[in-house]
This record gives structure tokens, sequence and C-alpha cells, in this order.
């Protein structure tokens, strides 16, 4: 399994003979269509995420909620975790997306994370291989993070960056993630590369580069 990030929460997952996944293809600095995207699959984790949906090549089904899927031979659960907010009255909505492939090799995208998940949510899932973790977000901090890693023990862990958090503040917001681990080298890689018999105890954190439209 190959995962590529274009940066903030959209990537694009691939394996060999299975079905291809792009997350949330909205770049509010990046034309995804320059880059030819091409997919089988699209999750959006809430409404802002589907600015450039239709810049992703294929004849590709789109999941826009929860509830539980089946595309090709990828099983796919959306969770809800919308947060309501007590100053605007308003909710925040986020859909999280627990993908499930047959090597058993699972993707966990938490999408928008407003707030840490109740441990009742995360023990429904099956285990989890690599997690997609934003960072840097209102409402949860780097100590709320760790405890969230603690709770669902991936061999792997990718930050990915809010829409609405500066690269400065992603960068802070990361540092203070990784000291609070006690992780003090992290991996820097273009793509990751997962198999499913190469998989460390320990959880890793990586860090990719995000990819670069084409000129």
């Amino acid at each position: 399994m190959d995962i590529t990030w274009y940066g903030y929460s959209c990537f694009r997952i691939t394996e060999r003979g299975h079905t291809t996944v792009v997350t949330d293809p909205q770049h509010p600095q990046m034309n995804l269509a320059k880059l030819g995207l091409k997919a089988d699959l699209v999750t959006i984790s809430n409404d802002r995420m589907t600015e450039q949906v239709e810049a992703i090549r294929g004849e590709k089904y789109v999941i826009k909620g929860a509830g539980e899927y089946e595309v090709g031979e990828l099983f796919v659960t959306g969770i809800p975790l919308h947060v309501h907010d007590s100053v605007s009255g308003k909710v925040r909505s986020n859909t999280a997306y627990h993908l499930e492939y047959p090597n058993n090799l699972n993707v966990l995208h938490l999408g928008a994370l407003h707030q840490k998940p109740d441990q009742s949510i995360i023990e429904q899932l099956d285990e989890v291989q690599v997690l997609l973790l934003p960072v840097g977000g209102a409402g949860i901090g780097g100590d709320d993070l760790a405890d969230l890693i603690s709770m669902i023990e991936p061999s792997y862990v990718l930050p990915m960056q809010p829409a609405e958090v500066s690269d400065e503040a992603f960068a802070t917001a990361l540092d203070g993630l990784l000291t609070g681990m006690g992780v003090a080298n992290v991996e820097w890689q273009d793509t990751l590369r997962v198999t499913s018999t190469g998989l460390d105890e320990q959880t890793q954190v990586i860090r990719l580069h995000p990819a670069q439209e084409i000129a």
C-alpha cells in the first residue's frame, strides 16, 4: 500500500489490484486537476471538502457521510464525529473513515477532528495500521492527540494539516505532539509504503512531504 499526501487532509491511497482512494479533495492553494489524480473512491469528511471532487479522474464513487459501504473489495465505515459549538450554536460537522482492505491493512482518516473521540467509538473499530491525524486544530491539543494515538495503537501516524491552520501553527503543534510522545527523530518521506508483513509493534510518526502540482 502506498500513501501520498497532497496537503491538508487530502491523501491518495493505492494498493495494486484494489480500490484507489482519494480523501478530501479540497486544497485552497492547489489546483488538484493539474496532478491528474485518479481514484475509484473519494471520501468527504465535511461539506467544505467537495470543491475539487470533479478534479479527480475516473468513474469514482463518492462517500459524504456516516454509514457502512462496500466499494469493490474495500469495506468503508463512515463514523460521525460532529460537535455542537455552544458559542455559535452551530454543529461543526466531521465524518471519519475507516478503510478496511482485504490484505489486513486498515487506514483511519480522522477528517477535521474537533475533539477527542470517546474510547467507546475507537473500541468499535478493527485494528488500525495507518492513522491519518489532524494536528493543530482548535479544541484538541497535543496531550489529547497523544492519548488518542495510544488508544488506537496504529503502526504509523501520518500528521495532516487542518484547513484553518497555518503552516507555521501546524509545524509548532506537530513539534509539541512529538515532544509529548517522546519522539526525537521523525523520518521524512515522499510516500509511505506499507506492507502487512513489515509492521512494527511500536508506533512510528512519519512526516510526508506534500506532493506538488505540475506547473
